[in-house]
This record gives structure tokens, sequence and C-alpha cells, in this order.
């Protein structure tokens, strides 16, 4: 599969629950909702970010009343953890140590991961993030399990 290199891309796990600890403290927790482990590549835009956030938002992927996936979080009611994960960028292809050069650089990514989480609250879904930067510990219950590979369009 090619992928686009100029792209937020987004793992998203439906969970029952997920927690982010740094240093020993935890840091963020969610209920029930989605655990969305997002990375900006090198000339992503913050349009970018707000097509994900859209797209988060409305992905039916949490279940109705008879189990199907129907719902999206913001029909659920249920809660977003976002962290950032600029290993989605990772490129194996050549060897045994993923590269990294089409990831966006730290003050790029920190600044499009915060703007799709900010995005996401403006679209009524509660949020928490994890600590960018950071050497994090996660963890999750990941209910289905559901996981989905989601990929913004390419900047125009």
């Amino acid at each position: 599969m090619v992928r686009n290199s100029g792209a937020v891309r987004a793992l998203v796990q439906r969970v029952s629950e997920a927690s982010v600890e740094v240093g020993g403290d935890r840091v963020a927790e969610i209920g029930p909702g989605l655990l969305v482990l997002v990375a900006a590549g090198a000339g992503d835009a913050p349009d970018a970010a707000e097509w994900m956030a859209a797209k988060v938002a409305r992905l039916r992927v949490l279940p109705d009343d008879e189990g199907r996936m129907n719902r999206s979080v913001l029909e659920a009611g249920g809660e977003v953890l976002a962290v950032s994960q600029f290993t989605l960028y990772g490129d194996a292809s050549r060897g045994n140590r993923p590269g990294f050069t089409t990831a966006a650089p730290p003050g790029q990514a920190a600044a499009l991961v915060d703007r799709f989480a900010d995005a996401l609250r403006e679209l009524g879904v509660p949020v928490r993030q994890g600590v960018f930067g950071a050497h994090m510990r996660v963890a999750l219950v990941n209910d289905g399990p559901v996981t989905i590979w989601l990929e913004s369009p390419p900047a125009t």
C-alpha cells in the first residue's frame, strides 16, 4: 500500500477504557470511547488535523442498541484519548530500522496534534491528551477488538 507522506495519520481503537502514564503518573484517562494514536506528516497544514478530527468524531464504530457498529463517539457520548505517536510514520521498507524522515518536525507536529484535539472539542467531543514528546505508557482495553487506520487526504 502506498501511503500519503504529507497526511495526518491516525490509528483509532474502540476502547472500554484507556489511560496514559508519564513518569509513573497517570496524566489522562477515559472510559468508553476511542483511543486515537495520531501523527503529523511533514508539510501538513491545520486543515488536515481538522479533517481528521471531523472524521474521528463521526466515525461509526461504536455499538448501537443492537450491538452493531452504527454510532459515532458524538452519538454515543463517548470520549477520545488522543496520543501523539510519530512512529506511525515509521518506514521499514528498507532494512530493519524504521526511518522517520516523512514525519513532521516536533514543533509542527505538536501544533497539529493540539489542533486535532481542539477541533474534536469544538465538535463537542470530550478529549483527553497524552504528553507530546514524553515517554508514555498507554494502557487500553480494546473493545471488539475494533481498530481502524485513517489518513487525511493530500493537501491541495
